[in-house]
C-alpha cells in the first residue's frame, strides 16, 4: 500500500519537489505549517509529506503509533536496530519519489529531508538511492546502522549535498549523534552542511528554518537550466 501524503502546491509553476519525512509519533500534518513558511521564498516548490503507517513501537511499551520502523532505545541507537522495518519504508519512500519523477520533475529537483526518525529514513534512502537527487535534509537525525548502510552507499550518492541541522541541547537524539554522523558521513565523501544551534531541544527553530530556506534555495533554485 502506497503513502498517504500531505500537500502544499507549488504557487507558481511547480518545478521541484521537497519531500519530508516526519518523526517518530507524528504525521504529515506536523510538517505542513513548516511548509507553508517556507513556500512564499520557494513558489516552485511542491511540498509532499508523507504519513507514516501505525506499528508498535518497543520504546513506548509496544503501543501503535505512526512509525517509520521500531525503535528499540534511544541510547543505543546503533545496537539491534530495525533494519527491515527501515527496508520497508524505504520502499514506499522510493515510490513516493518516482511519482515525482513521473510527474516529470528531474531527480536533481527533488530534495528528500526529514526530522528525527525521519531524518535516519532519509538518509536510510538517500545514501542507497539509485537517483541524483538535489539534496538531503536531516533534521535533529542520526545515521542508522552506521557502517552496514556506509557499505551500501551508491557513488550517485556522494554526489548530493546535505544539509544537517541539530540542537546542542537534544535530548531525545543526543548531539553527539548529530555530530557523530557528520564525521562519518564526511569520511565517507558526503558534502555535508552542519548546523548547531545552541539552545535548542528536539526540535526546530527559526534560525534552522532560515538556514533551510538558504539551502533549498541553492539546491533547487527557481530559475535554474533544468527548470528553462
Amino acid at each position: 500500500m502506497s503513502l498517504s501524503t500531505v500537500i502544499v502546491n507549488a504557487r507558481k509553476a511547480h518545478t521541484a519537489s521537497v519531500i519530508f519525512i516526519h518523526g517518530l509519533g507524528d504525521s504529515g500534518y506536523g510538517w505542513k505549517p513548516v511548509a507553508e513558511m517556507l513556500s512564499p521564498s520557494l513558489p516552485h516548490v511542491k511540498f509532499v509529506l508523507p504519513n507514516a503507517p501505525e506499528q508498535p513501537v518497543t520504546l513506548n511499551g509496544g503501543f501503535r503509533m505512526p512509525s517509520w520502523y521500531d525503535i528499540k532505545s534511544l541510547n543505543k541507537i546503533a545496537n539491534d536496530e530495525d533494519e527491515s522495518g527501515m527496508n520497508a519504508s524505504m520502499i514506499k519512500i522510493n515510490q513516493v519519489i518516482r511519482a515525482e519523477l513521473d510527474r516529470g520533475i528531474p531527480a536533481e529537483r527533488i530534495v528528500l529531508g526529514g526530522f528525527s526518525q525521519g531524518g535516519a529514513m532519509t538518509l536510510y534512502t538517500g545514501l542507497q538511492t539509485e537517483y541524483r537527487l538535489g539534496g538531503l535534509v536531516v533534521l535533529s537525525g542520526y545515521l542508522p546502522l552506521r557502517e552496514r548502510l556506509l557499505s551500501r552507499a551508491t557513488d550517485v550518492s556522494k554526489r548530493i549535498p546535505i544539509f544537517q541541522g541539530h540542537g546542542q541541547i537534544d535530548e531525545v537524539v543526543l548531539y553527539q549523534y548529530g555530530q557523530m554522523t557528520q564525521e562519518a558521513l564526511k569520511k565517507s565523501g558526503y558534502n555535508v552542511e552542519f548546523n548547531s544551534y545552541d539552545y535548542m531541544g528536539h526540535s526546530s527553530c527559526n534560525e534552522e528554518i532560515d538556514d533551510l530556506k538558504d539551502f533549498l534555495e541553492k539546491a533547487i533554485p527557481e530559475n535554474s537550466p533544468a527548470s528553462a
